[in-house]
This record gives structure tokens, C-alpha cells and sequence, in this order.
């Protein structure tokens, strides 16, 4: 385990192996480290990412707190290769949901904004990050995708709320019944994402979004976003523990373990509905 700060004598952020958190220029940096992977969750790195959000919640140095992933992705979610799941049997089946439920809740009532900033794939729980972010800037080389269902599973991480908020019903109920891959341009044209920009410009353009929230004044972003998420995230509490009461029961059953054999073998799964 590192710690990593750029002030001296002030408290600082720690970083785990599969999660960079650094903090320069009025911005805390969370980058989700596992690029082989596109940056699969486990569930040190979403408690990892929780700590660090809610750390920054009371730290005056903070403006912004920007949320990324390394390599060519942002995140595939929570992990359900052969290693991700040996892991994930060494703890409670509930302890990657607890995780993320907690990393979401922490963005959400953060007082600073929080950009996620999504360079390419966005996908399971990934998204839900992402969107539980106040500032989602997407490179047009990105994709976003609720893939839950082709595992056996349900979307989990606030996504039914996050989700519904931001594109509406029937839109919401696309991406989690069909598991679809949306392109950052049609993300973009639903209210998906807040901007897409090119690949090849997409730093110097995140770059220039976050520098105006640094400079900008930090307790009339604070309260429009506590105004804004006040009235369009009513019902993510009630989505979290419908979702984790929910995925619960899915992760023991026959389809999840088909589910998940099936991406591990590069097949298509035959589910049976048990």
C-alpha cells in the first residue's frame, strides 16, 4: 500500500494496487488501475474509491474530485473472470454490492462536483460510477452498456435510479433489458453524457472543463448540485436496496453461474430460468 499527495504535512490519500489517488492543483484523482482488464472493479478498489470520496467530502483543498480509468477504458464493471470470482468467494456474495453502493452514495453527496472522465468502454457497474458523477465527459471512442443480463443479473450500483434520471424509461429499460452498447454519440443525444469530444483532443478538453469548476465558486456549484440531485435522485436509496435485495438472490442462481461460464468460455449462454 503507497500514499500519494502533493501537499506536505497535510493529510493524504491513500492508493491501493489496483486504484491511483492523487491529489494536485485543487483536483483529487481516482484512477481505477487494472487497464489488462479495462479497469474491472473488486471490492477493495469501490471501497477504495468510497474512502477517497468521502475523505475529500471535508478536505478544503478539493475543488473537483475527477474520476478515470486506465488504459483504454474507464470500467467493465465488477469483475467475473476466473480471478474475480475466486475473490469474490473469499468474501460475503454481498460485499462487492456493499462496495459500490457505498462508492455511489459517496459521489452523489460529495459537495464538490465530480467529472468521470470516459475515454472508452463504460460498462456494469462502471456506468453506474460513472453516472453517479456530476460531469460525464465521454471521448467519441467510448461506449456505455448495462450488461448485466446477459449474465443472469440485474443492473446494481443505483443504476435503475442513475440511469432513469438521466435518459427517462424507455430508454433506461433499453439498456438494461437488451444490454446494449450505446456509442458516446447517441449517449450524448439522450442526456447521457455531458459532452463527447475527439479522441485525439479529449485531454486538452477535460482538461478545460475541470480547470473551470476549480476556478469556479465552490459554494454555488456546492448547493446546485445538492438542489439538482435533490430533485431528480429521489429514489436512488430506494433503488439501491431493491437492487441489492435483488442481486442477491441472482448471483446464487443456475443462470448467473451459466451466465458467467458462458463469458469465461467465449460462448453464448443457455439460460434455464433457475
Amino acid at each position: 500500500m503507497t500514499v500519494a499527495s502533493n501537499t506536505s504535512g497535510a493529510e493524504t490519500y491513500t492508493s491501493i494496487d489496483d486504484l491511483i489517488v492523487t491529489l494536485s492543483d485543487g483536483v483529487l484523482s481516482v484512477t481505477m488501475n487494472r487497464p489488462d482488464s479495462l479497469n474491472s472493479l473488486t471490492e477493495a478498489m469501490l471501497n477504495g474509491i468510497a474512502e477517497a470520496v468521502e475523505q475529500a467530502a471535508s478536505d478544503p483543498r478539493v475543488k473537483v474530485v475527477r474520476l478515470g480509468g486506465a488504459g483504454r477504458g474507464f470500467s467493465s464493471g465488477a469483475g467475473i473472470s476466473e480471478e474475480d470470482q475466486a475473490r469474490k468467494a473469499a468474501s460475503s456474495p454481498a460485499g462487492v454490492l456493499d462496495a459500490a453502493n457505498r462508492a455511489v452514495r459517496a459521489l452523489v453527496a460529495l459537495p464538490q462536483p465530480a467529472v468521470a472522465v470516459v475515454q472508452g468502454p463504460c460498462a456494469g457497474v462502471g456506468a453506474s460510477l460513472a453516472l453517479a458523477c456530476d460531469v460525464v465527459l465521454a471521448s467519441d471512442a467510448a461506449f456505455f452498456m448495462l450488461a448485466f443480463t446477459k449474465i443472469g443479473l440485474m443492473p446494481d450500483g443505483g443504476a435503475s435510479a442513475l440511469f432513469a434520471a438521466a435518459v427517462g424509461r424507455i430508454r433506461a429499460m433499453r439498456m438494461a433489458l437488451l444490454a446494449e452498447r450505446i456509442p458516446a454519440a447517441e449517449a450524448f443525444s439522450w442526456g447521457l453524457v455531458t459532452a463527447v469530444y475527439p479522441a485525439e483532443a479529449f485531454d486538452a478538453e477535460v482538461s478545460k472543463v475541470i480547470g473551470t469548476l476549480v476556478s469556479g465558486p465552490a459554494v454555488s456549484l456546492r448547493k446546485t448540485k445538492q438542489a439538482i440531485n435533490a430533485a431528480t435522485l429521489t429514489e436512488l436509496e430506494g433503488a439501491l436496496a431493491r437492487e441489492r435485495e435483488g442481486q442477491l438472490s441472482l448471483l446464487t442462481s443456475n443462470d448467473f453461474r451459466e451466465g458467467t461460464r458462458a463469458f469465461q468460455q467465449r460462448r453464448a449462454p443457455k439460460f434455464t430460468d433457475s
